[in-house]
């Protein structure tokens, strides 16, 4: 656990820890709001402007969940993007990474390691919204500290299991991550997703009264699935992304040469047909996890309303990306990706809330979405 204190020291002991960095570019109204709370050292402003600069879609989810709910899933998800941009952090020696990860391990307990993780990160590259993030980690750690005991020990469990397969695999490709099986990639989606599904389910018991233990039971033997279809989905859309900008290739060398290409020629015009087929296991496998997540979705209880709230939204994104993406090979030309319509994500989001209580309509939009757009006449541009 944090030591006892630790969120007033971190706040207060300035001349321990390096100097706040200040926000690379963001758009400039929000990143006025994220300077403004780096600079008066107010974690909880910090924490709640700085998330949707790293993810619009789980900050319209996690701003419909309560109280100590609410900010659990916050810096747990805000702990797993620092994470994250660690580990995909391009041309940064895996033994310079690994140390990065021991040391915001430690930071849950030790204020040393907590300093030597700023100064470590101080120079990452990165996208602008995560490098702030993770140079602003103190405050992330500040705002946890306030959280109840036993759901900070959830947090630090499962981001614990996350970051220790996050060293696994950057080790394990010192010269980029290169997935060769399909088995390594359920175990690599397992660590960065699978452990989230895990973490969000025993949040959900810990804080809502409605997840009692056999509604647990039965959500936990699918929360694995749950964390993993939207880290799939992420995976297929961006392919020509992880590439190009993280030096990270996802699809298996396995898949690629069952086709007649390789990892080296992911990217390559004349094999684009082939690159496709390889991706025919990851898309199945994809629909797959997600009738999975939305299985567990349909079983969370119709009473815990804001816990399917924040569910249902990233869900029914996901069946319209992968939509669009298994008719695409966007993803597999340079530059390219795969993102549905802002009107399709507006009807969504509205349309997700309302059918929220009801299991037969959330089904069926579940299969409308699956089969084609679906737009409302009046969501705009």
């Amino acid at each position: 656990m944090p030591l006892p204190g630790c969120a007033v020291t971190l706040r207060t002991a300035g001349s321990y820890l390096p100097e706040p960095m200040p926000a690379p570019v963001l758009d400039p109204a929000k990143a006025r709001l994220v300077q403004a709370a780096i600079d008066r050292r107010d974690a909880r402003r910090f924490c709640e402007s700085i998330l949707p600069e790293v993810s619009r879609t789980f900050a319209l989810g996690i701003k419909a969940l309560p109280g100590p709910l609410g900010h659990a899933v916050l810096d747990a998800y805000l702990l797993c993007r620092i994470a994250d941009t660690v580990e995909d952090a391009p041309d940064v020696d895996p033994e310079v990474k690994s140390a990065h990860f021991d040391d915001m391990l430690g930071a849950f307990t030790d204020r040393d390691a907590l300093a030597r993780f700023l100064a470590g990160v101080a120079a990452l590259p990165g996208e602008p919204a995560h490098l702030t993030l993770t140079r602003n980690a103190d405050l992330v750690f500040a705002h946890f500290a306030e959280l109840p005991p036993r759901t900070r020990d959830v947090v630090i469990r499962w981001v614990t299991e996350m970051v220790e397969g996050m060293r696994k695999f950057v080790r394990l490709y010192p010269q980029g991550i290169r997935i060769q099986t399909l088995d390594e990639y359920r175990e690599y989606c397992y660590y960065v997703a699978g452990t989230v599904g895990y973490m969000l389910t025993d949040l959900w018991r810990e804080h809502s009264p409605t997840i009692d233990e056999r509604a647990y039971a039965t959500l936990r033997e699918r929360s694995r699935a749950f964390g993993e279809a939207l880290q799939t989905v992420n995976i297929l859309k961006d392919v020509a992304v992880d590439v190009e900008k993280e030096n990270s290739i996802y699809v298996p060398e396995q898949l690629l040469r069952a086709e007649g290409s390789s990892q080296a020629r992911l990217l390559a015009p004349e094999l684009l047909s082939a690159n496709r087929r390889a991706l025919g296991a990851l898309i199945q496998l994809a629909w797959n996890d997600l009738d999975e997540a939305r299985a567990y979705l349909l079983l969370i209880p119709r009473r815990a309303v804001t816990i399917r709230l924040f569910c249902v939204l990233p869900l029914l994104l996901a069946y319209a990306t992968l939509r669009d993406l298994a008719a695409s090979t966007a993803m597999l030309r340079p530059g390219g990706s795969v993102k549905i319509t802002r009107r399709e994500v507006k009807s969504l989001l509205v349309t997700g809330a309302m059918l929220v209580c009801s299991n037969r309509a959330l089904h069926r939009l579940v299969e409308r979405v699956r089969a084609k757009a679906f737009v409302l006449g009046w969501s705009g541009a």
